[in-house]
């Protein structure tokens, strides 16, 4: 019978295996029911796929083209001869395929994953020349061919891959070499006299070339004609130009100013919207005029060359304005954050203002001795008095903005008036554009003209960036507000403050770009994040992470879901108590967070089979270093199941006595008798000794010591006693009144009653004492009080020092009493 069971189960596998093979090949795949008996199957046909050909490995990729790639950029690395521009057409190429192979990495995945379970299922092989079934032996050999198959084009792009991450690697390096050595190179001083002569020849030069290139173009009768052609364009594009870079700025600001004075809730939101067209409009006029200039045609290779070059020249001069309005303004904070006064806001405007039309001019020198054929050395000595005056205003706006931090720190010196964190962030951006200052100045002198330019633009840059985060982040209180209805207490919420943070994450990317960074690298860093990183044969990406997050997070408010539905519609409906109710809620919720974890595991396509090493290393340590937490765990686990003790419970444990108002996983929350709460951990609970009061029902005992005076009729007082045990309408039982003995001061009575409900012990308690008080005084029965009588051997000991203490009190008293003696002649 096992030998039949055993062929049922090899003709099984095998059947699978055809079909898997039949649908990866395209060609209908046998029915599981068309298998014949095995008595009726021959050995050479119990395996399809057996006399199918093993197909060539073909590439999912056009590999003579990726190799002639590879080759052009070898060659361009080892050659090193090849401009920027070629250099990075390269990467841009690279980084396309390399892309392709990241994908062609997950090919073949699930194919390949049910390929190794049947393998799985038939074994390993058998050692030592073991006997097997041939048609085991079989299927093992065609799923091992076949799983290779399906592998070569992974390992194939994995290798492929690898490959291109080299390249660009080595083009990254490059590239920052020469960026690098362009920042280093040190050239003649521009403070030397040699190269001022070469300086103002060649921009005189300069100049003298583009005034004649203009008057040849207006003097050329194709360039009239057309320009004559053009002129309603042209005029339509200048005017337009004009009157956005002069009234738009003036429009946005009346269109704000009226939005104030409203009372709606998205008024901060919309003078935001409203804020940023004097941004956008003066700069979308200064297009609309190089456009306007650019078409006229009439200036000549250089002139046009200036002429496309105006949107550069004023971008900063836009921005540095409109900074200057939103936050350099008087009135509210949102336009005065740092709380200046009237002329520190003037100052700080002028030097910003300064710095912002120094690098304006700067621009265009730059742009004028780039079209003039003389040596870096001149050129550098024709841009360092612009560079070098912009250096200068920077090092004056951290000093006024320095100072202004530094006035507040004074003022909020005392500890009731902590100082913001704004004010030390700008206390450091201040010390940041003075250092900048003095080491440009410096770098500039000593002929480092790239670095000189670098800290100068960069430092601007990275003003005009903090600038905008700050005016973001107003602008997402602002919407937090108009959303959630706070007010002014939005800006005390943790949502825009999160908000913030992630606006102030957001802008490093732009601030590296500000310092020299190129787009390739952070595309470079976004590529290594994407891959993700390798835990043991476990490969972790983002992708996997995020679908991990999203997965486990429905399941766990779907588990949530079933718990408040249990919780108030199902269990309430059952006679189970509420301790049972509260264990099967948190059985639930454990069960369901387990598969929503696993169910996100396997829908992320995690591999944790590679992390049993890991995991076992984590055994460790988790059973030397966290054992009482996850003995904790697990007593509360046993505590949830065995329930022998439920919230609501009456216990004692530990000296501490109280009622269980929660048990967690890890601990359970007693509230005592004085309204404190205790935390137990659950190990406590499972291995020490616990009284349970109330456990199953509130049935309990209640025995109250009275005592009587000698003399007193016992049998009166077992009468009374008792009388007053039955009318007590929680005793539930005939109460037991027994005669405990001859105490040293009364005779001894014990009241013993079964009580409804232990909870009002100390009630009922209270009512029997205040009714036997009655009854005894009514019935004339003393309640003894312990009394003491003191003997004194010899009284005669104690009266005699008290007569000498009264003799002594005498004396002094007829000497103060007696009148002075007369004085003797």
């Amino acid at each position: 019978m096992q030998q039949w069971m055993r062929r049922f189960a090899v003709l099984w596998l095998c059947a699978l295996g055809a079909i898997a093979h039949a649908q990866e090949a395209g060609t209908p795949a046998p029915s599981a029911t068309a298998i014949a008996p095995p008595s009726a199957v021959a050995p050479s046909t119990v395996v399809p796929s057996a006399a199918a050909p093993a197909p060539s490995v073909v590439a999912s990729y056009d590999v003579a083209a990726w190799q002639a790639l590879a080759q052009r950029a070898e060659a361009a690395i080892s050659a090193a001869r090849a401009s920027d521009l070629t250099l990075a057409q390269l990467r841009a190429d690279l980084v396309t395929w390399r892309s392709t192979f990241l994908a062609l990495q997950s090919a073949n995945r699930e194919r390949i994953i049910t390929i190794e379970r049947q393998l799985a299922a038939l074994g390993a092989a058998p050692a030592d020349g073991a006997a097997e079934l041939p048609e085991i032996a079989q299927s093992r050999a065609d799923l091992a061919a076949r799983l290779a198959q399906l592998r070569a084009p992974v390992l194939l792009a994995a290798q492929a891959h690898a490959h291109a991450d080299r390249l660009i690697a080595e083009l990254d390096g490059v590239l920052r070499q020469r960026w690098q050595d362009r920042l280093t190179t040190r050239g003649t001083s521009p403070l030397l006299p040699s190269a001022w002569g070469e300086a103002v020849a060649g921009l005189q030069d300069g100049l003298r070339t583009l005034a004649n290139e203009t008057a040849a173009e207006w003097a050329n009768p194709i360039r009239s004609e057309a320009f004559i052609k053009n002129l309603p364009g042209v005029l339509a594009l200048v005017v337009l130009g004009l009157v956005l870079i002069m009234r738009g700025n003036k429009a946005s600001a009346w269109a704000v100013q009226k939005l104030s004075g409203q009372s709606m809730r998205l008024r901060g939101v919309l003078m935001f919207l409203a804020a940023l067209g004097g941004l956008a409009l003066p700069f979308f006029g200064v297009t609309l005029l190089a456009q306007g200039l650019q078409l006229s045609g009439m200036f000549g290779f250089r002139g046009a060359r200036i002429v496309a070059a105006v949107p550069d020249m004023a971008v900063h001069v836009i921005v540095a304005y409109w900074l200057s309005q939103q936050l350099l303004s008087a009135g509210q904070a949102r336009t005065n954050p740092l709380d200046m006064g009237a002329d520190q806001l003037r100052r700080m405007r002028r030097w910003l203002m300064g710095l912002a039309w120094v690098l304006s001019f700067g621009v265009l020198v730059e742009v004028v001795s780039g079209s003039v054929d003389i040596s870096d050395a001149g050129r550098a000595a024709i841009v360092f008095p612009l560079w070098a005056a912009g250096a200068w205003v920077m090092v004056q706006l951290g000093r006024a903005l320095a100072r202004v931090a530094n006035d507040a720190t004074t003022e909020a010196s005392a500890p009731e008036r902590p100082r913001p964190y704004r004010f030390g962030l700008a206390a450091l951006l201040g010390q940041g554009l003075v250092l900048l200052g003095y080491g440009a100045l410096v770098l500039g002198a000593f002929g480092y003209t790239q670095a000189f330019e670098l800290l100068l633009y960069s430092g601007t840059g990275t003003l005009f960036l903090l600038g905008g985060v700050v005016l973001v982040q107003g602008f997402v209180f602002d919407l937090y507000s108009a959303v959630t209805r706070h007010g002014d207490s939005a800006s005390e919420a943790l949502v825009p403050v999160l908000v913030g943070f992630l606006l102030s994450f957001a802008a490093l990317p732009f601030l590296a770009m500000i310092w020299g960074a190129r787009a390739s690298d952070l595309t470079e860093l976004w590529a290594t994040f994407r891959e993700g990183f390798r835990l043991g044969d476990a490969q972790i990406s983002p992708t996997n992470f995020l679908t991990f997050v999203a997965v486990f997070t429905v399941g766990y408010m779907a588990t949530r879901l079933v718990q408040g539905a249990l919780r108030s519609t199902v269990l309430p409906k059952t006679r189970l108590d509420a301790g049972g109710r509260n264990a099967i809620v948190a059985g639930v919720g454990y069960l369901g967070v387990f598969l929503a974890a696993l169910v996100a595991i396997t829908t992320a396509g995690i591999d944790l089979s590679g992390l049993a090493i890991v995991a076992g290393a984590l055994s460790v340590g988790i059973g030397f270093g966290l054992q009482n937490i996850v003995s904790n765990f697990v007593s509360g686990i046993i505590l949830l199941i065995e329930r022998p003790i439920a919230e609501g419970d009456w216990i004692e444990v530990g000296g501490q006595m109280g009622y269980v108002r929660d048990i967690s996983v890890r601990s359970t929350r007693i509230e005592t008798f004085d309204r404190s709460d205790v935390i137990v951990p659950n190990a406590d609970l499972v291995s020490g000794a616990v009284t349970n009061y109330t456990r199953g029902n509130t049935i309990g005992r209640l025995i109250l010591p009275v005592g009587v005076g000698y003399g007193s009729d016992t049998r009166q007082v077992e009468q009374i006693l008792r009388s007053v045990a039955e009318a007590h309408p929680l005793v539930q039982q005939p109460p037991s009144i027994l005669f405990m003995g001859f105490g040293a001061d009364s005779l001894d009575f014990e009241i013993r009653a079964i009580l409804r409900d232990v909870n009002s012990a100390l009630s009922v308690r209270s009512d029997m004492n205040h009714e036997i008080a009655q009854r005894f005084a009514d019935a004339g029965i003393e309640i003894p009080f312990a009394q003491r009588d003191i003997w004194i051997r010899n009284p005669e000991a104690l009266a005699k020092p008290q007569l000498l203490r009264g003799t002594d009190e005498d004396a002094q008293s007829d000497a103060t009493e007696a009148p002075p003696e007369p004085a003797k002649d």
